[in-house]
This record gives structure tokens, sequence and C-alpha cells, in this order.
């Protein structure tokens, strides 16, 4: 059968599950799908199991459910949950009101703002429910307010400590109450949690697409409201900072909670799916067309962020909707020092070397070739035409072997530029604008490290960032994606925060490099830049993937492999030696990797972990 034939069997049924895949995986990814002749209907295939498996099999027991319900915490939390009501179908609207009503955790409040007071049978389903329960509270509007409007006077109800968000036609697992009260007792400065969630049928027989989400990352929220439910703040805060503002209704959840994390002292990520998004025509989870001025208010209230910050950036769309760019200017001029070393492999670094010069838009840099005992004549012939261009400098460093931490700080003490691209000589410069992005990431203060996608000759994903425990210690997420798929909820093509990327290329502050201690020597090959980046990482600055900052990575050409005893020897020792070093955070998860995700390479990333994998809550450090 034909991809048209494909098309045409499998559109008519799935029109909105297509148009939903298309816009949240991108046109390769689509057509790709279609051309197997796969179902619409959900995302990637997430592991050997279906997710409803899955999520049978990881979760609560009744039994465990129970020991919830008895656990009684001192100074636990007053939670107010509310709820903007509006023509709700009543089927929608006691699901809702029961999957409050069956928290374990019980101090909780329900606040109905009903914005039609005029129709009867939400009246009545409200009477009803008022009556058998006094947490649930309802104040009917004079008039429709809008989503904005009508929320906020159901926060304007609240007696509680924290606020938590619910929609109308949701639903809350029942755990989400005890959860969120059980890390608000733990530590009294958290001010803003939020949890995982799913998506569930019109008839509640169906749970997909789940969305495990990293812990707090500002760059992704920055490029897509990735929060979103279940949201709760501290009543205080959220006073502080102001309710729903109606000019941005569509997005007044992704304007509110900027706001939020803005100002929380502490936020907090639940890595479970305690919230049940409805999926219907009407919804935006299932049919992005059907509210289109939405994004427009979703690139408002990120500019509205950035203003607020102080923090200079430029706002577009991207080809899927909900999905931004934000692209950071340069300011000023500075000295950039490119160092990429080198043994022989001649053809391999001019390929290298004529990307920089041919493609970089950016002025003001330097080239640094760290020489490796080369060998060939033909070598030092193109190093010495290589001078004549005044970018361009060959130091020769004296140690045997390949080295490349002590490569590397040899030849960053000749670098005289304030920021530091560290470049494989197996590399290609794709984007021409590559030093400017580097860049305009890198000069923002709370930025350390800056790293590129990196793509194999064939076009799959070579690089797309760094999972810390993956295989073990750490491991290159999306390798073997096809370029122009987007990955799980576009994470391989958003720009984010993350524990570590490859040192393949990767721009740092010299300012930093030098704070850090540059790269340790004890580590010759293995996981070098994974310790550097985790290094700055304590020095409380962010590692940040960039990528539209694109390069071919031949693969460690001029290194050759781990092909003799000695060689096999020292890489396992220096994998010891990192993972010696990080042993308090590993195998535990990387906070920026969800834990229901598998670690094993023989899987690929963003895939459900076995069901008997125990879930640990340690992070790496922030």
């Amino acid at each position: 059968m034909s991809i048209k034939e494909r098309i045409k069997k499998i559109l008519p049924k799935k029109t909105v599950q297509g148009i939903y895949y298309l816009r949240k995986y991108g046109a390769a990814a689509f057509f790709r799908r279609i051309a197997k002749g796969e179902d619409l209907d959900r995302p990637q295939p997430a592991g050997e199991i279906s997710y409803e498996q899955w999520r049978t099999c990881m979760a609560p027991t009744e039994a465990q459910l129970e020991q919830q319900r008895q656990t009684r915490f001192s100074g636990g939390p007053k939670i107010s949950i509310a709820v903007p009501l509006f023509r709700t179908p009543e089927t929608f609207l006691r699901q809702m009101i029961d999957s409050v009503l069956c928290q374990t955790y019980e101090n909780w409040e329900l606040c109905l703002a009903n914005g039609d007071p005029s129709d009867e049978k939400v009246n009545a389903v409200l009477e009803e429910y008022q009556n058998a329960d006094s947490r649930i509270l309802v104040k009917d509007l004079a008039e429709n307010l809008g989503i904005s409007g009508n929320t906020n006077e159901a926060i304007s109800m609240a007696s509680g400590d924290f606020i938590g968000l619910l929609d109308h036609d949701d639903l809350l697992d029942p755990s989400a109450c005890f959860e969120a009260a059980s890390r608000i007792v733990n530590d009294p400065e958290i001010d803003v949690l939020y949890t995982d969630e799913d998506k569930v049928s019109m008839d509640t027989s169906h749970y997909f697409e789940p969305h495990f989400k990293p812990d707090f990352n500002l760059d992704l929220l920055r490029g897509n409201n990735y929060i979103c439910h279940f949201f709760l703040v501290r009543k205080s805060l959220l006073d502080q900072v102001g309710g729903f503002r109606k000019e941005f209704d569509g997005s007044q959840d992704y304007d509110l909670i900027l706001r939020c994390t803005e100002a929380a002292k502490k936020i907090c990520h639940i890595p479970k799916a305690l919230y049940h998004w409805r999926m219907h025509l009407q919804s935006t989870a299932q049919n992005p067309e059907s509210k289109m001025y939405c994004f427009d208010a979703g690139k408002r209230a990120i500019e509205a962020h950035l203003a607020r910050t102080g923090t200079k950036g430029t706002v577009s769309y991207t080809e899927n909707l909900g999905f931004y760019r934000v692209t950071y200017p340069v300011e000023g001029s500075p000295l950039v020092s490119v160092l990429i070393p080198n043994k022989d492999e001649k053809k391999t670094l001019e390929t290298c070397i004529n990307s920089i010069l041919e493609r970089s838009t950016y002025e003001n840099y330097e080239i640094i070739i760290i020489e490796n005992n080369s060998e060939t004549e033909e070598i030092f012939a193109y190093y010495k035409e290589l001078e004549q261009n005044p970018r361009i400098r060959v130091v020769t460093w004296n140690g045997t072997g390949f080295h490349y931490s002590d490569l590397n700080n040899f030849g960053f003490s000749y670098a005289k530029g304030d920021y530091v691209i560290l470049l494989n000589n197996d590399t290609e410069v794709i984007s021409k604008d590559w030093i400017e992005e580097l860049l305009g990431h890198c000069q923002r203060p709370e930025v350390g490290i800056v790293g590129a996608k990196l793509y194999y000759p064939d076009d799959t994903v070579q690089h797309g960032g760094v999972i810390i425990g993956r295989g073990g210690l750490a491991g290159h997420a999306f390798t073997g994606l096809p370029r122009g798929e987007v990955g799980y909820f576009r994470k391989a093509s958003m720009q984010s925060d993350l524990s570590a990327v490859t040192a393949a290329c990767m721009m740092v502050k010299s300012s930093v490099y030098k704070q850090a201690g540059g790269f340790d020597p004890q580590i010759a090959v293995a996981f070098n830049d994974v310790d550097f980046c985790l290094r700055v990482r304590q020095l409380g600055l962010l590692v940040v993937y960039d990528p539209y900052v694109e390069l071919y990575h031949y693969e460690s050409k001029s290194r050759k492999t781990e092909d003799t005893p000695e060689k096999q020897r020292r890489f396992q020792s220096e994998v010891e030696y990192v993972s010696s070093r990080w042993k308090k955070y590993l195998p535990d998860r990387d906070p920026y990797y969800n834990p229901n995700w598998s670690q094993s390479l023989d899987r690929p990333c963003y895939t459900l972990k076995e069901c008997q994998d125990g879930s640990d809550e340690q992070a790496l450090p922030k």
C-alpha cells in the first residue's frame, strides 16, 4: 500500500489525532509513521508494554492507598482546589468532583466558581455535592467572566495554604493531594509544586500519552508550558504575584506559572502522573487548531516573563504550535576562542576548519589548534598554510598519547577570548550563526556551558544532550533519531537545561572554566566532559542544550577505539573514577530526566522503565 493510500485510509478515522501528532512530533515523524502504517492516537512506542499496562503495574495498591488515608501529617497544609465551571457536561462534572472526593489526603476544599448559574442540571449536581460534603464550596457568578475571571473567583473563595488548579472536565489521581502534602511537610520552603500528567479518553476507559516531565527547567519552560497540570502554588505567593490575567486568556496558566516560578523560593516536581487531562474535540489537548488564539497568548506570556526578569530575547513560533524559540542577542563583540585538538588526520581537520571559516557569520573569533604528536608531513604543511590566517594559531602539546583533558587545558592556557568553544577536529559546522547562538546563551549570567546538536554523517542524531545514569554512568539522548524528527514532546528540538552536554562542541565562559578548575587531568578519555559539566553545575550555573546549533560529528576518527588491553583498562579505571566522584548521585536520577524512563542503553531514551524498577528521589546538584 502506498503512503498516499495509507493517508487516505487513516486520516478520515483519525483526523484529530493526525493533526495533533503532526503538530507535536513534526512532519518527518508524521509521514514516517504513516509509511509504516502505524496508528496516530498515541506517541512513539514507549517500551515493550503499553502505557496502560505499565500504569496498572505501577499504580499504588489498595493497601497503599489505605495507608495514605490513615497517615496523619503534623501541620499538614490545607489544599484549596480551584475550578472554574461553565456549562460543564453533567457526567464530566460528577467525575471531576468524585476524583477530588476520592483523595486519600483529607485536608482539602473544592472551590467551584459557576460561570452560568442558569444551567439547571449543573445547579442540581452542585447542590447535591454541597449537601453531601461541607468541603465543597460553590459560588454562582452574575456573569461569565471567562476562564481567567472565573478561575480568579474560585481562588477568591479559598482558605487553604496552597491553591491547586483543576479544569472542570479533568480528573485528579487519588494520591494527588497526599503526594503534594507529604512533600510540603518535609520541606516548608516549597512554594510551587507540579506533577506529571497523562491523557484520559472522554469515557475515562483509556489512559494514554503520559507526559513525564523533568524537574524545574527554565529554558524548557521558556519554550513550552511543560509544567501545565497538576499545578499547586502557595496562597501567599499567589497573592503576591496576582491571579490570572484576562489579557492572557488561552495561555493564562502559562502566564501564571511563569510568574509563580520566578518568585518561588523552591519548586518541587512530583514525578508521578497524578493529573488526567480529558481529551475531546474542543480541547487544545487534542485539537490545537480549535483555539489558535492560545498560541499568541503563550508567546506574549514568554515575552512578559523576559521583560520582568530583565532578560533580552526575541520569542518566535516554531513549526509546532504551542512550542516557541527564544533567541538571545549577543552583547558587544567579545572574542571567542575555538580550541581544536588534532593528531594527523589532515582531511578531517580541513573539513572542520573550512566549515568554520566559510559558514561562520560571527567575526571576532580565533582558532587554536592543539597539535598532539602528529607524524605525517602533510599535516605540518597544512599547519603552515593555516597559520597564514591571522585568526589561526597552532600550539604544540608535548604530552604522550591521547589525553583529552590535558590537551584542552593546555590549549585553554593560550586562549585570549572571554568565551571558549571546545571543538572536536572531526566535526563540521552546519549552522551559520552557530557562534552567535552559543554566545547568546553563554552571556546570560545564570549559564556556564552551552552545548549543540550533533549528527552522524547519515543525518541521524549523535548527540541531543547527555542523560546522567543512562547506561550506568551517562549516555547521549536521542542517538539514532532521524534528523527532522523532534523526539518525545519535541525535546530533541527544544532549548533546555541539562545535566551535561558533550565537549565535542561546547561553549564555556573562560571565567567559569577557571573557576571549575578546567578538565580533570585524572580523566584522559572517558566522561571528562560529563565530570566537567557536573562541576560547573555545582557552581550553581546552568548547562544549556541548544538544538539550533547544528554540526556533523564524524565520531572520534583521530582517537581510534579502545582496541588494546591497556586502553581498555584505562577506560574502565576512568569510568570508576568518575562514578566514585559522583556516587552519591549515580545511578540516582538525573533531575532533567524523569525517573519513569528507562536508563538502559538497550532501549531508546524516553521509553518506559521496567515495572519493577524503583523510583529514587535523590537529585543531582542544583
